[in-house]
């Protein structure tokens, strides 16, 4: 945005400003439409693919589509930058798809901003309320660490000398430090985000939290053998059927 201050006197140099201007907004312009041909050409190719792949699951067809997904990311991004540079008033009308309400099951924290004065501004009276406006903003709150300390006094007793404990709650994996929720977490990233133990490692270091890759690949192998038996479960069940269904890919 111009400062009006900073525009000089001088009248032809203000046009030649403007005319600066108008190039610089037909650029953006023509950078916008070539980048949304490109847009709906990878949507089509990933149709494309997508139909393709149906019936026939294949190794290459899914890292010909993943490839294309980030194209069409980077240029989503490079659109919605490049449509933030250009002036309001030259920003042609675009079909932008429907807005879905947000999640009824997420909790919501609510923040109310009252005017600075409790009476009118205009007359000093009394000021009522009239109604409100409400605008939801979608929020990401990420993910820590807690430590959670199992406390469990030893009590005497004052006539046998006997003492009295709770018994330690059961863990996981027998005296590790690692709480069901974060083997959860960590087997949810690896085998269904894919997302490598050493990966994990660094972002978990991120938090402060030093949890090297071995000592995440030992929880993985005590987790499978505490899950075992729930696998065995499931493969009884599966096993049980008439017919067995299986993925063709090689």
């Amino acid at each position: 945005m111009l400062n009006p201050a900073d525009l000089p006197n001088d009248i032809d140099a203000l046009k030649a400003l403007l005319w600066a201007r108008e190039v610089e907004v037909a650029g953006l312009k023509a950078q916008l439409n070539t980048r949304a041909a490109e847009i709906e050409h990878l949507k089509l190719q990933i149709a494309k693919l997508r139909r393709m792949q149906f019936g026939r699951k294949s190794e290459k067809l899914d890292h010909q589509i993943e490839q294309l997904e980030l194209q069409l990311e980077d240029l989503q991004a490079d659109d919605a930058e490049a449509e933030r540079e250009m002036p309001a008033a030259d920003q042609a009308p675009r079909k932008r798809a429907a807005r879905k309400p947000l999640p009824e099951h997420l909790p919501r924290d609510e923040q109310r901003y009252l005017p600075p004065d409790e009476a009118c501004p205009s007359c000093g009276g009394k000021l009522h309320q009239l109604g409100e406006d409400v605008a939801e903003q979608l929020e990401f709150v990420p993910a820590s660490f807690r430590v959670i300390r199992h406390v469990r006094p030893k009590l005497a007793c004052g006539g046998c000398d006997a003492i009295v404990q709770a018994p330690a709650p059961s863990r996981p994996i027998a005296r590790g430090i690692a709480g069901p929720g974060l083997l959860a977490h960590v087997l949810v990233a690896k085998f269904a985000d894919h997302l490598p133990l050493y990966r994990q490692s660094v972002i978990y270091a991120r938090e402060g939290v030093e949890l090297d890759r071995a000592l995440l690949a030992s929880w993985v192998g005590a987790a499978s053998a505490l899950l075992r038996p729930l696998v065995e479960a499931i493969r009884q069940h599966v096993l049980a059927g008439t017919k067995l269904h299986a993925d063709d890919t090689p």
